[in-house]
């Protein structure tokens, strides 16, 4: 596994916290896949009456990795705000930076991204940038500060998959040695292969799995596809062709007049 600043994962899947039909449900769904990092957004948690405790100690208490977000913010101002309380209630540096800019795709802001980023990694943050595929926006992020890409599939909780494989590829392609993460629009486990198939090195959801009637077999499945595609990658697939190539050879092989 790559370093996402400095540090190394034991796998590529991260799973969201939100939806989960009930608490005892999300444990089990990360038990079973071995998620190796939890987002978890800063509206589950509260100041007053000790709201969100509960929430919070069972976070900690799966063992993984926090990834807070800014989900649901709309402005620089509002995610450099939500990320800055996030820090101090979650205690780390890491932030999955979110600036919505369009209501029925989610999709980011990311000319306010790019500037929200640049103030949060001089304010010391390690910024995990929800982008789109656009090379001169991910070219404008590291820039900017971050050492990681995550860049859409498709719009949030959609589970359309892969959306713009030629993309994908062309930042996979174009930024070689920097962490990518396919972030959201993921609804099967054979999405998740394909992106680790493309040179991925993880994928970040939760709408499939919180939503499936199974959570916890779905997260499971999620996990097995991760880990193939990964195994995959690392095995140089054969390119596709155009023609057929038989299998059997056929010098050698007898002939019947």
């Amino acid at each position: 596994m790559r370093d996402f600043y400095g540090t190394t994962l034991p796998n590529g899947f991260m799973l969201g916290t939100a939806q989960y039909p009930s608490p005892a449900i999300l444990a089990d769904a990360f038990e079973r896949s071995g998620a190796s990092v939890a987002t978890v957004s800063l509206r589950r948690e509260s100041g007053h009456d000790k709201a969100g405790q509960d929430f919070w100690k069972l976070i900690q208490d799966l063992g993984v990795h926090i990834l807070p977000n800014t989900a649901g913010c709309h402005s620089v101002k509002e995610a450099v705000t939500t990320a800055h309380m996030a820090r101090e209630v979650f205690d780390t540096k890491w932030i999955k930076l979110e600036v919505i800019g369009e209501e029925d795709t989610l999709q980011p802001d990311v000319f306010g991204l790019v500037e929200a980023a640049r103030i949060l990694t001089e304010d010391g943050f390690q910024v995990f940038p929800y982008t789109t595929e656009d090379l001169v926006v991910a070219d404008k992020l590291l820039s900017a500060g971050c050492q990681v890409l995550m860049p859409w599939g498709a719009p949030i909780g959609s589970g359309l998959g892969l959306n713009n494989l030629f993309g994908l590829r062309a930042m996979r392609a174009h930024f070689p040695e920097i962490p990518l993460v396919i972030d959201a629009g993921l609804g099967l486990p054979s999405q998740a292969a394909q992106a680790m198939e493309l040179g991925f090195d993880a994928v970040l959801l939760n709408t499939a799995v919180a939503n499936a009637g199974d959570p916890a077999l779905m997260a499971q499945a999620f996990a097995l596809a991760i880990k193939a595609g990964q195994e995959a990658a690392l095995a140089d697939p054969m390119e596709p062709r155009d023609m057929a190539a038989p299998s059997t050879p056929v010098i050698g092989k007898a002939f019947l007049e």
